[in-house]
């Protein structure tokens, strides 16, 4: 009768937590009510509450899970009948759903929000199935109208196209669309050459091919690659990315093919994609250099070639594909990347088009397995480059030159080789005195280019910087003078961020930034000229009198973000290297003191720090950076869908940012910006090292700035693989540590976060980092498990056979270090009350158990106190042996202390409630005072 009693109290306590909001809390005390509670009638309201909580915790299975037990108690439970059928809406049991309403409608056939809920799942559940019934007409109609020329109602044709799409994203629509002659009809408005049409025709192929190989093989053999390949390059720029967008998605379907097994009904029908694929690679390439091809089509199918052809990462083994592009196709990609813009017969191109070739080039080079693959990557551009430059002229030999450039900015391996061959550098040095502009601005890049090479750098020292300084002091013209400015600043930075190693005297690369700084300011200059600007401050600015000046330079930032958000995206590798130099977010190695003096001994050359470059610089830099505006041109940069943008310019984006969250004060506007939106992709792609530095970033926010605010909506779980990559071990202690305490920041908002976590695997490593020698490591692991223990699966884990978390949690409950223990004795007190089981198990797993308990509940600290009279608590209430074991200690004397302690209420209780489990058991008899 007493424990009934308990139990009831546990519900009342439950009830109160659930009307306060607090859903977690309530959803522990109706558990240990459970657990305490014998009676059918009474389990069934507490699993109906349960129910009630996970609903509210978006945890539909469990709480379905939970009505169904409260129903089969009583299948007339209204209140259960109604939470499951919420629960089953949200899990997509429709059917279901509406059964457990209309019974609840009989039962209360007044009850208005049965009828309004019951209404509003069979009015959706209607429109589903009358929108199946009728598709089929849909379709023809939806064609009709798009087809027929004395059609003239805009809106109606446009409302067609866009039913036709929607209808296409759904596997029924699109397959309906399939069945009924789609595709030939399709096929009729891609040949109307109407701009919109061609855009409903390919957006609704997107449908049809999205994730579904034999319809896209099908679709493939009907249209055929060149009419595909002939849309990717017509003049019309969305027409023209939208067909782009389709390509993408069937290499995507195609490619999964090549991955699958072929096991299944659909994958049966076709049995190799590979011709497929090569077919269409095929056109695209040579899309490359066919002149009738638009420029914004030649970027797109680099576009693509980029993202389709190397392999993902190294552990894919099979490179056969970079291999045959090789083969077939570094002859039309050098095509685009040797263009000269302007000269009679040049391919069509954009300002970003030779950039994409450069990065399509190193891309297929790093793709390269062994030596004897490389040899002929080099033998094929040498041959490229010779073609041109022997016997064609002037033309021929600029051609050449800009191949050198191209290659220069990509595979400069390739590149560095080919400048080798005999002639070229000559030629390039003879033609930067050119009296011919366009002459003139090739040979000068060409020679920026090499000076960023090691390999010649020395050469164009001796030969260079004279003849760019001439450029720069009597060129008449801006393009040129920029780019001669460029070549010196390069020469100049030679020396990096070592401020004894200058090549130039005092104060020169202060006047070079100056008039970078004007030129960027100048909106008369075109934007790929004031782009070369940029290009010299981020060599520059490894000077620190140069970055604490151009930070100063208000219009000269914000005219650099403006480029950054332009549609020239070459800029962007610039822009991030100029704002990794001014946030001093390289590496630094901290050299050894003995080496330093070995060095010194030895009269060898020491680098030194600028002063300028001390942390309380950095700091001040960085906030003039903030005000200027830098989080929303980053947020920019990374949203780029270009080649432009490669794994490279993400680290030092990443670098950056995490520059920018160093101060705990910077966060909220660097989230109110859009930064922690733009840090999450760049914490899933990219280098290692950038993947990190973003990854700690998001632990910055996440571990100062409420989570569901920083990151709202979804976004809140796409952090959570980023932060558990920060527990990997070879990652720093600090790295460690701020992963740590973002997720535990994250384990205590709900229990879908928690699962998110358990689903990345992050509970082992979470466990390792408990055993760590380093105490704030050791204390954040410690904490975090304490909130991940509110998740049953963490809680099961405590009580596995030949597992010693429990003894570790009870061990660290006697630990010196005081937070430590809080953490421990926290994790205990949630584990003892939402899993009784574990009470019986803690008197096993140490001897020293109970002096633990005994020196909780005589601490001086309040918190302590209240923990270990908890646990206490919890265990009397688990087990009459367990009871037993305490009460025949010194506990009994402790408790009956403490429950007339009033300073401390809430430890009062706690033992209040220890006695009074004591007495239900009959181990001591009742206090003829106590209440």
């Amino acid at each position: 009768m007493e424990e009934a009693v308990t139990a009831a109290q546990l519900r009342e306590r439950g009830n109160a937590l659930f009307q306060a909001g607090d859903h977690a809390a309530a959803l522990a005390a109706y558990t240990q009510a459970l657990s305490l509670c014998e009676a059918g009638p009474e389990r069934a309201v507490l699993h109906r509450n349960r129910a009630a909580c996970y609903l509210k915790l978006e945890d539909y299975t469990k709480a379905e899970a939970d009505a169904s037990k409260a129903i089969e108690a009583d299948g007339r439970d209204m209140k259960a009948l109604f939470r499951r059928s919420q629960a089953l809406q949200k899990l997509g049991r429709l059917d279901q759903a509406v059964s457990d309403l209309q019974r609840c409608v009989s039962l209360e056939p007044k009850n208005k929000a049965f009828q309004e809920a019951l209404r509003a799942l069979g009015s959706s559940m209607h429109e589903k199935m009358k929108t199946m019934s009728c598709t089929d007409s849909k379709v023809q109609q939806m064609f009709q109208i798009l087809l027929d020329p004395e059609e003239k109602d805009a809106d109606k044709k446009q409302k067609a196209a866009q039913n036709l799409i929607v209808l296409a994203r759904e596997e029924a629509g699109a397959e309906k669309i399939f069945q009924s002659d789609g595709v030939r009809l399709l096929m009729q408005l891609l040949d109307t050459a109407k701009a919109d049409l061609m855009l409903a025709a390919l957006r609704t192929l997107v449908g049809l091919c999205s994730g579904h190989r034999s319809r896209t093989t099908a679709i493939l053999a009907e249209l055929g690659a060149p009419r595909l390949s002939a849309v990717l390059g017509v003049d019309h720029e969305q027409v023209s990315l939208a067909a782009c967008n389709l390509l993408h998605v069937m290499f995507d379907s195609l490619k999964e093919g090549l991955q699958k097994d072929f096991r299944g009904k659909e994958d049966a029908v076709v049995l190799d994609s590979s011709k497929d694929l090569k077919l269409l690679i095929k056109h695209l390439l040579e899309l490359l250099a066919l002149e009738g091809a638009s420029a914004h089509g030649r970027d797109n199918a680099l576009n693509l070639l980029i993202k389709v052809v190397p392999r993902k990462s190294p552990k894919e083994t099979n490179n056969s594909m970079s291999l045959w592009v090789i083969d077939q196709g570094l002859k039309k990609i050098l095509e685009v990347g040797s263009t000269v813009c302007g000269a009679p017969g040049s391919l069509p191109v954009t300002e970003n088009s030779r950039m994409s070739a450069s990065v399509l080039l190193s891309k297929l080079y790093d793709d390269l397995k062994c030596d004897a693959e490389r040899e002929n990557f080099h033998h094929l551009c040498e041959d490229y480059v010779r073609s041109w430059f022997e016997g064609h002229e002037l033309a021929g030999k600029l051609r050449a030159i800009q191949a050198v450039s191209c290659l220069l900015q990509g595979p400069s391996d390739a590149g560095n080789r080919v400048l080798e061959l005999e002639g070229i550098m000559d030629s390039v040095l003879s033609l930067c005195a050119s009296v011919c502009e366009a002459h003139q601005l090739v040979a000068v890049e060409a020679l920026i280019h090499a000076a960023d090479k090691a390999k010649r750098a020395s050469f164009i020292t001796t030969n260079g910087v004279s003849l760019l300084k001439e450029i720069y002091k009597h060129s008449e013209r801006d393009s040129i003078r920029i780019r001669a400015l460029v070549g010196l600043c390069k020469l100049g930075s030679a020396g990096g961020t070592d401020f004894s190693m200058k090549q130039f005297a005092e104060g020169s690369t202060m006047k070079l930034a100056k008039q970078c700084r004007k030129w960027l300011c100048n909106e008369t200059i075109d934007a790929g000229t004031r782009r070369w600007a940029v290009e010299g401050l981020a060599y520059l600015t490894f000077d620190a009198d140069v970055k604490e000046e151009f930070v100063e330079d208000k219009a000269a930032m914000q005219a650099m973000f403006h480029l950054a958000k332009s549609e020239d995206r070459s800029v962007l590798y610039a822009v991030a290297s100029t704002l990794v130099n001014c946030t001093n977010s390289y590496d630094h190695e901290e050299p050894d003191p003995q080496m330093l003096e070995l060095a010194k001994y030895a009269k060898q050359h020491i680098p030194e720090q600028h002063p300028k470059d001390k942390p309380d610089f950095v700091k001040r830099r960085v906030r003039k950076l903030l005000t200027a505006g830098v989080v929303s041109a980053l947020a920019c940069m990374v949203k780029s869908e270009n080649p432009a943008l490669t794994n490279s310019c993400r680290e030092l984006i990443s670098r950056v940012f995490l520059a920018l969250v160093e101060e705990a004060e910077d966060r909220g506007s660097v989230v109110a910006q859009g930064g922690g939106k733009a840090l999450i992709p760049l914490s899933l792609e990219g280098t290692e090292v950038g993947q990190t530095k973003a990854a700690q970033a998001l632990a910055k926010i996440t571990i100062t700035s409420n989570p569901e605010m920083a990151f709202p909506g979804e976004r809140v779980y796409e952090v959570v693989r980023p932060l558990v990559s920060l527990l990997h071990l070879q990652r720093t202690g600090l790295e460690n540590f701020e992963g740590l305490m973002a997720l535990t920041n994250l384990a205590g908002i709900s229990e879908r976060l928690r699962q998110k976590i358990l689903k990345e695997k992050a509970v082992p490593m979470i466990e390792g980092y408990m055993f760590e020698e380093h105490e704030l490591i050791r204390l954040a692991a410690t904490e975090c498990m304490c909130n991940m223990a509110m998740s049953k699966e963490v809680q099961e884990l405590f009580l596995a056979e030949g597992s010693d978390r429990l003894k570790l949690m009870v061990l660290y409950s006697g630990e010196e270090d005081e937070k430590l223990r809080r953490a421990a004795s926290g994790t205990l007190a949630m584990l003892t009350a939402l899993h009784p089981p574990i009470c019986k198990r803690i008197p096993q797993v140490t001897v020293h158990w109970l002096e633990i308990l005994q020196a909780l509940l005589l601490s001086p600290s309040a918190e302590l106190q209240h923990r270990g009279a908890v646990v206490v608590m919890n265990m009397m209430a688990a087990e009459r042996e367990v009871a037993e074991l305490l009460i025949a200690s010194e506990m009994l004397e402790i408790l009956s202390v403490l429950a007339k302690d009033k300073d401390k209420p809430r430890v009062a209780q706690a033992a209040k409630e220890s006695l009074a489990q004591a007495v239900a058991y009959g181990l001591i008899k009742p206090n003829p005072g106590q209440e």
